[in-house]
């Protein structure tokens, strides 16, 4: 039953696959806008876990739109990865 779950194929068998094919290289698939949420949900991920019990203490009932904010900052940030992959 475990088989099935962990099959791999025989690195000859993928290295003949690529040698057919004539493709040796990865493909990109990530566009911009995904590479955009991908690095605002690594930027603000951590944030919103770790530091929403410290933030309440500084923002008190505005923790929201401190987020908001602090989300508008990761965008920017986001569509630099987003440069740079492209």
């Amino acid at each position: 039953m475990a088989d099935p779950l962990f099959a791999r194929k025989p690195m000859a068998l993928l290295l003949s696959e690529s040698a057919e094919t004539g493709e040796h290289t990865l493909k990109r698939t990530l566009g911009p806008i995904s590479l955009t949420a991908l690095g605002i949900g690594a930027i603000i991920g951590a944030g919103i876990f770790v530091l929403s019990g410290l933030g309440t203490h500084y923002a008190g009932p505005g923790l929201m739109l401190s987020f908001v904010i602090s989300g508008l900052g990761c965008a920017f940030a986001g569509l630099c990865y987003a440069e740079f992959a492209a």
